[in-house]
């Protein structure tokens, strides 16, 4: 059992790791975010990338999706817990809520959102952009580890940014139904899907976007919510882990099975030099 965590530098620094060390991956898609940093937890191993590197330098566009999912699952990662700041769509989800999204909708444009490609044609279900099993895992863990208010379940619009939304924008999206916004959700989600890793997210809201009259999302006010959510967002995460079922079972394990749409021997040797980690056991 090897956990992975996404976040902040807040989150890796209240874990009680023991007998950690940092160590640099190499990908075919680039250079991480970041080195990992790995240490143990209640007997489990946890592998922690910081999202957008040291001192927070990746835009939400520039983060290296692809090679921050490849560099976890090189280093033997099979499930995954992120965390996101988040804007509430909703009056009655109030900043400094935490929310286990099950759903998400993708509103970027300029982001990668496949590790295939290159004469590699592969369809990927993505009906449950999070794994229900660790999703519902997490909510548990938040109901027992916090006194946070909590909502299980809804959705997460993922936005290009790095702009917070316009007015108009986010009037939309709460006509459409939707929970929460976000810019870092997406491709994170897909690719994690793609390299059949178990993904879910507890997401912190830190303002009420800018629908409501009265508010006017700022960076301050993201900042300050965010610091405020971080301890609610740890100690979920700390016994996400402690609890983490040794008998868990996730269908995103198998995800990529029956959804490649090139016959192997047509797929160029470059390609799959490229992707042999995550589906060399389907081209043999």
């Amino acid at each position: 059992m090897t956990i992975g965590v996404i976040g902040g530098s807040g989150v890796y620094e209240a874990l009680p790791l023991e007998n950690t060390r940092t160590e640099s991956v190499s990908t075919p898609y680039g250079e991480p975010s970041d080195e990992a940093t790995i240490g143990d937890l209640a007997g489990r191993e946890v592998v922690f990338l910081p999202r957008h590197g040291e001192a927070h330098r990746h835009t939400p566009t520039e983060v290296p999706y692809r090679a921050n999912v490849y560099a976890l699952k090189s280093l033997g990662v099979d499930r995954v817990i992120s965390t996101n700041a988040v804007g509430s769509l909703r009056e009655d989800l109030p900043p400094r809520t935490l929310v286990i999204p099950d759903q998400t909708f993708d509103r970027t444009k300029h982001r990668t959102p496949t590790f295939f490609g290159d004469g590699m044609v592969v369809h990927m279900g993505f009906a449950e952009p999070y794994c229900p099993a660790l999703a519902s895992h997490l909510a548990e863990s938040a109901r027992e580890a916090t006194e946070t208010g909590i909502e299980e379940g809804g959705t997460y619009v993922c936005i290009e940014g790095p702009q917070f939304s316009t007015r108009a924008e986010s009037e939309f999206y709460r006509s459409q139904g939707w929970d929460v916004v976000g810019m870092t959700a997406i491709p994170e989600a897909k690719l994690a899907r793609e390299a059949e890793i178990s993904y879910a997210t507890v997401a912190g809201i830190t303002d009420y976007d800018v629908w409501k009259e009265d508010s006017e999302v700022t960076l301050g006010e993201v900042l300050e919510n965010a610091a405020e959510n971080r301890e609610a967002m740890n100690a979920t995460i700390e016994r996400a882990i402690r609890t983490m079922p040794a008998d868990f079972e996730s269908d995103a394990w198998t995800a990529l099975e029956g959804t490649i749409n090139t016959p192997t021997e047509a797929i160029p040797d470059e390609t799959k030099d490229r992707v042999e980690l995550l589906a060399g056991e389907y081209l043999d």
